[in-house]
Parts: structure tokens; C-alpha cells; sequence
């Protein structure tokens, strides 16, 4: 996925365009040297007048109670919270859909759990995904959806900037289920966050108050997902460009394959 220059700077570095206002203003909003990633409380730039919280929906895909990537998920609203973002925390027991059937969509539509996810994505800004690696893949109830949310118009990913997560007891944290992850993700035009967070021997790495035992780790986790939210929020508040999505680019246009959308408000 190709990034501009004012997005990969923004993943690094807040872009400044605003009037000054008081740090004291807003919590999430505290200068940072985005070098020694220091956090300071002097002035900092702010949004203008209709400044919102972003809106972040997250979810772990698994459907077991105790999954290590529910947790995952946890900590991520967690920090996400922290950041003055409002969430909305999904669990994939909500979206569960049975086998996508194309005679079933011809028949009775879309599920109402697809039509669920579908609403509740396009009321984000950015969706964050919590997943397990099957087999060295997503998981097949994720992949579901993912087919069956498709085929609602407009299609919802498009334009939408995600992060992807993972833990399993593994060295690898799951992160081989991430990448097959990003293919549909990515096909399907949302924006996925070059850097994935994947948690290894993640059965061992939580503490009691739900974050990680070592600080360190920890971290990383919170500055990647401030990173992240920066972007979202460049993204959001800045001029962008259009995005436009053709699913068979490339291909011989005719009515099975002409699928376009565009996209003004996501691409930055």
C-alpha cells in the first residue's frame, strides 16, 4: 500500500495547522517530542471549531470467552480511551454469520449480523481488530464477515483506516494470520496501518491489571497505537483527495466486473 508524504509523516509526527490553545484544554492533546517521545505540557495546536473525538470501533474475531486476543482487544479500548478517543467495543459474537451462500443473498439478503457491522464501521473513523492466527490464516469466522459486509453498498472499508493486532501463545505472537488478513482488508480499499501489532507468548505476558508485565513492551504497544491515531486523525481533520476504489482494476470493463466507489472524506 502506497502512503504520501503528509501521511507518513503524520504517523510519526503530528501535522501543526492550527491555532494555540492550552494543553490543559483537551488531556489527549500534550505536546510531544517526537524524537526523545518525551511528553511535555506546554502549548500545543488544536483543531478548530467542530473539533470531535475520534470515533474507534474495536474488536477481538474470536468467538471463545477467554481468547487471549479478547484481552488484546481490551487493552487496546484501554489506551485508545486514554487517548480521548470514543470507542466502540465490539465482540465477533455480535457479527457471526453463516456461510456466505450467494442463493441465500439472492433469497433473504444480507444477515442482520453483517448489516450490524456494516453500520457500526461506518460510524467509525477507524476500526482496530484483534486477531488469531488459524492455521497460519484469519480466522474463518472473521473471513465470513468480511465476504458478507462486501456486499452491502457502499461497500464500508473503503477508505477506512484500520489496525491489526494479534496474540497467541507462539514466538511469532500470530502475526502470519495477520498478513493473510490485510488481503481482503486492502482489496476491499481500507487503509491498513503498515505497522501490526503481533503479541508473542502472549499467554504469559499479561498482568493482573490487563496490561503487559513488561514495561517496556507496553510502550511500544501505546506508541504504536498513538501513532496510529495520529494518522487517523490527519486523515480526518486535513484536506484530502479522493479515493477511488475499483475492485477489478485492470480488468476489460463490462456489468459484472464495473465496481467503483469514491471516497472524498478518508484520503488524506
Amino acid at each position: 500500500m502506497r502512503y504520501g508524504p503528509r501521511e507518513a509523516s503524520a504517523s510519526r509526527g503530528r501535522v501543526v495547522s492550527h491555532p494555540r490553545i492550552s494543553a490543559s484544554t483537551h488531556p489527549r492533546y500534550t505536546a510531544r517530542d517526537v524524537h526523545s517521545g518525551r511528553h511535555t505540557h506546554s502549548e500545543v495546536r488544536m483543531p478548530p471549531e467542530g473539533f470531535r473525538p475520534l470515533n474507534v470501533l474495536v474488536f477481538g474475531a474470536s468467538l471463545r470467552r477467554e481468547s487471549l486476543n479478547e484481552r488484546l482487544a481490551n487493552m487496546t479500548q484501554e489506551c485508545v480511551t486514554r487517548r480521548g478517543c470514543r470507542v466502540d467495543r465490539g465482540e465477533m459474537a455480535e457479527f457471526d454469520c453463516p456461510s456466505y451462500d450467494g442463493d441465500v443473498e439472492a433469497d433473504a439478503g444480507v444477515p442482520a449480523p453483517a448489516q450490524e457491522f456494516c453500520r457500526r464501521l461506518q460510524a467509525a473513523d477507524a476500526f482496530m481488530i484483534a486477531s488469531p492466527e488459524y492455521n497460519a490464516s484469519m480466522p474463518g469466522v472473521l473471513k465470513n464477515l468480511i465476504d458478507w459486509t462486501s456486499r452491502l453498498r457502499p461497500q464500508p472499508f473503503n477508505g477506512k483506516q484500520g489496525l491489526l493486532l494479534s496474540a497467541s501463545p507462539s514466538m511469532a505472537g500470530g502475526n502470519r494470520g495477520l498478513w493473510s488478513l490485510r488481503i481482503p482488508l486492502e482489496h476491499l480499499g481500507a487503509r491498513v496501518y503498515p505497522d501490526m501489532f503481533s503479541l508473542a507468548q502472549a499467554h504469559e505476558a499479561f498482568a493482573d491489571n490487563g496490561r503487559l508485565k513488561n514495561d517496556l513492551l507496553q510502550k511500544r504497544f501505546d506508541e504504536t497505537l498513538g501513532c496510529f491515531i495520529d494518522l487517523v486523525e490527519a486523515a480526518l481533520r486535513y484536506p484530502g483527495l479522493k479515493k477511488q476504489w475499483v475492485e477489478f482494476l485492470g480488468e476489460q470493463p463490462n456489468a459484472a466486473t464495473n465496481r467503483v466507489e469514491t471516497n472524498e472524506t478518508e484520503a488524506a
